[in-house]
C-alpha cells in the first residue's frame, strides 16, 4: 500500500504545538503577596517587574542573603523589604560605609573654617620637626592617598591592619595605631584603599571638637556634632555610632542605623547635601566627595565611583548597566547605598554575601536599577 502524503491543511494545523514544544522559556511563577506588598502603588518603575526582581535578589541562590532593601525614588521610598528576622526598626551595621559618612563630617568642619582641606591636619606626632607625615594634607587622607604603610587585607588576616587596630594591639587607641605607622610611600603618590585613613579623619574631628584627650569629652563632642548637624536635621533617629576607649570614632567600620535611615542619609547625598530647603554640607563638598581622586578614578572622598579604572578588570559597582554618575558607600560583606542622581534613585541593600556572592549579587541591584530611566 502506498502512504499518501497528509494533505498540507493538516501540517499547519500541527504548527501550534510544534511551535509550544520549542525551547521557549515557561511562564514565569506567579509572584507571592511578599514580593507584591514590597512595592508601592507608584513606585515610578512597573510594579510587577519591580516586585520580580527585587524577589529575585531576595530569593535566587548564589547570592548570598539580603536581609533588608529599601528604593527610594524621588525621594519617596518605592519598594522596601527585609528578610524573615528583620524589619524596619533592625539596626544594621555600616562597615565601610561609616566612611562616607565620615567624609561628610568632615566636610562640615571644613565649612565651618575648622579644617583646611589642603594642609597638615592637626595630628601633634606629625607636627614634630623632621616628620615627614606633616607632609600629608587632609585631602590626601580623604582620597586615600597618605602613603602611611596601611595594608587593609592581610595573608593571614591577623597581620592586616585593619584587623590589628579593630581587634588586637590598636583596639583601645584606634587613632594612636594608625597614626603611629610610618610612610611607605609619597604623600599623595599612591591609593591604597585603608580603614586605619578612616579611623584617623575621625580622630581629628574629636581634637577639633573636644581639644581634650578625655575620652569621654572626645567621644560626647563627636556625638552631638552628629547628631546635632546631621542625624536630627536628616531625622535618622535610629543611628548609633560607635566609639574605641579612648572615645575615638571608629570612622571607618562601625555606625549603626536601620535601613530607612541609611536610604535618608544616601538620598540626602542624591541632593547634594540638602535636606527640605536646609543645606545641611556645601553642594560644592558633596561634588568633591564625588569627583575621581587623582590616583583611582573610581573613588572620591571615602566614596565609591561608578567608572572603570583602566588596568583593573573588576569594579565594585557595575560601569556600563547604571549611569557614570552614580556613587556609593560599600560595606563589608555586602553593604551598599547607591545613589543614582540622573535617575533619581537611592538603593540599600544590606545583608551578607561572600566574596564570590557579592558579583552577581551587584547585577541583580543593577537590574532593579535599570528598570527606573535617567532624566
Amino acid at each position: 500500500m502506498r502512504l499518501r502524503p497528509a494533505p498540507l491543511i493538516a501540517c499547519l494545523a500541527l504548527l501550534p504545538t510544534l511551535v509550544s514544544c520549542s525551547d521557549a522559556p515557561p511562564p514565569p511563577e506567579p509572584l507571592t503577596q511578599e514580593a507584591i506588598d514590597a512595592v508601592a502603588e507608584e513606585p515610578g518603575a512597573p510594579p510587577e517587574q519591580l516586585a520580580r526582581q527585587i524577589d529575585d535578589l531576595f530569593t535566587k541562590d548564589g547570592l548570598g542573603e539580603t536581609r533588608a532593601l529599601v528604593v527610594m525614588h524621588g525621594g519617596t521610598i518605592a519598594a522596601e523589604r527585609y528578610a524573615p528576622g528583620y524589619d524596619a526598626e533592625t539596626r544594621f551595621v555600616s562597615w565601610s560605609m561609616a566612611k562616607t559618612m565620615t567624609a561628610v563630617m568632615i566636610g562640615m568642619l571644613v565649612a565651618d573654617g575648622r579644617l583646611a582641606l589642603d594642609e597638615s591636619p592637626p595630628i601633634p606626632r606629625w607636627q614634630r620637626p623632621g616628620d615627614p607625615r606633616g607632609e600629608i594634607t587632609l585631602r590626601q587622607l580623604l582620597q586615600m592617598r597618605s602613603g602611611l604603610r596601611h595594608t587593609e587585607a592581610g595573608d593571614p588576616p591577623y597581620e592586616s591592619s585593619e584587623v590589628r587596630m579593630l581587634f588586637l594591639d590598636g583596639r583601645d587607641d584606634m587613632a594612636d595605631w594608625a597614626e603611629s605607622q610610618p610612610l611607605e610611600a609619597e604623600p599623595g603618590r599612591e591609593f591604597e584603599y585603608s580603614s586605619a585613613t578612616s579611623v584617623i579623619l575621625a580622630d581629628i574631628a574629636a581634637r577639633v571638637l573636644s581639644r581634650s584627650d578625655d575620652p569621654e569629652a572626645r567621644r560626647r563632642a563627636v556625638a552631638d556634632y552628629l547628631d546635632t548637624r546631621l542625624f536630627t536635621p536628616l531625622a535618622m533617629e535610629s543611628m548609633v555610632p560607635e566609639f574605641d576607649a579612648s572615645g575615638t570614632l571608629i570612622g571607618g567600620s562601625l555606625i549603626h542605623g536601620n535601613a530607612r535611615d541609611w536610604a535618608r542619609f544616601g538620598d540626602f547625598l542624591r541632593n547634594k547635601g540638602s535636606y527640605r530647603g536646609s543645606q545641611l554640607v556645601p553642594r560644592k563638598w558633596v561634588e568633591l566627595m564625588t569627583a575621581p581622586s587623582p590616583r583611582q578614578e573610581n573613588y572620591g572622598l571615602q566614596t565609591w565611583l561608578n567608572r572603570p579604572v583602566p588596568g583593573e578588570d573588576t569594579s565594585p559597582l557595575f560601569p556600563g548597566r547604571a549611569p557614570r554618575s552614580m556613587f556609593a558607600a560599600i560595606g563589608h560583606m555586602g553593604q551598599y547605598i547607591l545613589v543614582s542622581p540622573e535617575q533619581k534613585l537611592t538603593v540599600v541593600r544590606l545583608g551578607h554575601s561572600d566574596a564570590e556572592q557579592r558579583p552577581p549579587m551587584l547585577q541583580e541591584l543593577a537590574d532593579i536599577m535599570e528598570l527606573y530611566p535617567a532624566t
